[in-house]
């Protein structure tokens, strides 16, 4: 076996494996507490796989068995995929992308960068979820006649709707909308002490802190890029 295509999934893993050749010599499906197993078995070989979930991590584990593997983007992919798709098209298609000596690769990342990026991934849900309560906050005021401005402080200025010495809004409504405010709050708390985090990661980071003398960098982008791009040198 000279080169395999592994297609991950949750539990039922797919390998296509070729001589030098390219001639099909293997074609397996693996459960997911065998996929090390099998690999650890194998010399040394090239092991193609779609930059999909869970990919990086299993770039990790596969090189450090000693096989040459490659993240391959799902788009690359797909123009190798010779019939209707399956697990087992997949694979194939995989083991014949990896092998071109043309194909583009993702560099896999550090368990380090993932732990970055995941605090980026959260925040970015977070700030989703606010603006979806912030919306919904707006858009209930908006049904007795109460509009303000976009942004933090017309935000604020319709919160003084909710003060007890205002009627313009009868009392169960406020009570529906203080459950609103109270989970604005709560993940605004959130999302400072967040980006906090971030902010103090990136103070120990020397190419955070490269990037970040360019004009508009600031510690969040820095941090991103950090994280996503291997080589920043």
């Amino acid at each position: 076996i000279s080169v395999i295509g592994l297609d991950l999934a949750k539990n039922v893993f797919q390998v296509h494996g070729t001589d030098a050749r390219g001639k099909a010599v293997l074609k397996k499906k693996l459960r997911r507490g065998d996929v090390l197993r099998f690999f650890s078995s194998l010399p040394s070989c090239l092991v193609g796989i779609e930059a999909c979930g869970s990919a990086h991590y299993w770039g990790r584990e596969l090189r450090a068995l000693g096989h040459d593997v490659r993240l391959i983007p799902p788009a690359y992919v797909k123009p190798y995929l010779k019939r209707n798709k399956t697990d087992a098209a997949d694979a194939e298609a995989i083991a014949e992308a990896v092998s071109r000596p043309s194909m583009r690769f993702v560099a896999i990342k550090s368990e380090e960068q993932q732990a970055v990026l995941a605090r980026h991934s959260v925040r970015d849900l977070l700030i989703r979820q606010q603006t979806g309560l912030i919306n919904s906050f707006r858009g209930l005021l908006a049904e007795y006649g109460i509009i303000r401005a976009q942004g933090r402080q017309g935000f604020a200025a319709l919160r003084e709707v909710l003060d007890e010495t205002n009627d313009t809004v009868p009392v169960p409504a406020k009570m529906a909308l203080q459950v609103i405010v109270g989970e604005i709050d709560r993940l605004q708390a959130t999302l400072a002490a967040l980006e906090a985090e971030i902010k103090a990661q990136c103070r120990d980071d020397e190419t955070c802190q490269r990037l970040m003398k360019i004009e508009g960098v600031g510690p969040i982008t820095a941090s991103r890029l950090t994280a996503t791009l291997n080589d920043l040198t």
